[in-house]
């Protein structure tokens, strides 16, 4: 940072002039290779002996030997514009096809360690619009009011997704429609929209705001050189798992839950503890669930796999028991059984959005 800026100036040139010599190593001639040489060698001898004046004379010989070499133009920038972005595109898919992958927390089903997407109905209109946009890039709360226009009757509510991401809620009325930017099970069990409900021209329909769900960082790498840990919030596909349907867009659904057993534990739920192999759970998240404070609640039977307390499940092996850290609302392994190994993605590392009491790592 306190080099002088025409040292900077003449260490870029020198890069670039090393990049284009590579490049063109065999295209250029025999002359015009050693004159790119020698004016490369001659800002060296500069830089190194300190000399301003002389820094700047060859620094200057060499930036003109290139624009000969290399006529400008408006095709030059874009080649090289297109260069960078297309080198940037195969890095970002390189980055989340082998290491990160980001990855949306749909529901509460890990409440209140991780956050779904979450309504709340206010009957206050919505702030200002400048509070509005401070609040979706540090929260990521999104504000909605939508008000009928006439007496009228909910016909329908249907899912629109755009981008595979922002998901839509179009609320279809005998006279009119609505575009709202909420999911669907939100608009329905969060502001209590549904299909039969009649309202009166003036009469709010659904006002209030909706968080996002956590956005996470997922580890893709780790579990290609190490078995899973007990205690793991960990992401994996829903492929051939009987009992989650596939969406007709986008196919199998991605969950995110805890890891609770490995291949051939016994587990057994006796409310609020989860017992492994006949111990309570010891990792730091069973612990923190079982203790039922700050908004956890303990561990619940249900199913068909963990129904009552003194029955228990033998994981098979190549599979893993998966539940959810909000026992009481989760759809989890007690429901439809165990995760194929295959179908395992990778860790929960580190929730990077937004910018929440949530943001940091995982646990």
């Amino acid at each position: 940072m306190f080099m002088p800026r025409y040292v900077k100036h003449s260490k870029l040139l020198l890069r670039h002039a090393q990049k284009y010599l590579r490049y063109k190593q065999d295209r250029l001639s025999t002359a015009a290779r050693a004159e790119l040489t020698g004016a490369m060698e001659a800002v060296r001898h500069a830089l190194r002996s300190r000399d301003y004046a002389r820094i700047k004379n060859e620094a200057e010989a060499l930036d003109a030997r290139l624009h000969k070499l290399i006529p400008v133009n408006w095709e030059s920038h874009w080649r090289e514009n297109c260069e960078v972005i297309l080198v940037a595109v195969v890095v970002a898919v390189g980055i989340r096809s082998y290491f990160l992958q980001p990855f949306k927390i749909p529901t509460g089903s890990m409440q209140p360690t991780l956050n779904g997407i979450i309504g709340r109905p206010r009957t206050a209109p919505p702030p200002n619009l400048l509070r509005q946009i401070g609040e979706f890039l540090i929260l990521g709360r999104n504000y909605i009011n939508v008000v009928s226009r006439e007496d009228d009757e909910v016909e329908d509510i249907e899912q629109k997704r755009f981008f595979f991401f922002f998901t839509f809620s179009r609320l279809i009325c005998q006279r009119q429609q609505f575009l709202i930017y909420c999911p669907p099970d939100q608009l329905r069990n969060d502001f209590k929209v549904a299909v039969g409900n009649q309202y009166k021209r003036g009469e709010v329909i659904a006002r209030g705001s909706i968080d996002t769900g956590d956005q996470v960082f997922v580890d893709k790498m780790s579990y290609n050189f190490m078995k899973p840990h007990r205690g793991d919030v960990f992401v994996f596909r829903t492929n051939h798992i009987l009992g989650i349907r596939e969406d007709p867009e986008v196919g199998a659904p991605f969950y995110i839950k805890r890891l609770a057993g490995l291949p051939g534990d016994t587990l057994r739920i006796a409310p609020p503890f989860l017992y492994i192999n006949e111990k309570k759970g010891e990792a730091f998240g069973f612990r923190r669930v079982m203790e039922a404070k700050s908004s956890y609640r303990g561990y619940a039977n249900g199913g068909n796999y963990l129904p009552q307390p003194g029955q228990s499940f033998t994981v098979p092996e190549h599979g893993y028991f998966a539940l959810g850290d909000n026992s009481h609302n989760s759809y989890d392994s007690r429901y439809w059984g165990s995760v194929p190994e295959e179908n395992l993605v990778g860790r929960g590392l580190f929730v990077y959005w937004p910018f929440s009491r949530h943001w940091g790592l995982i646990r």
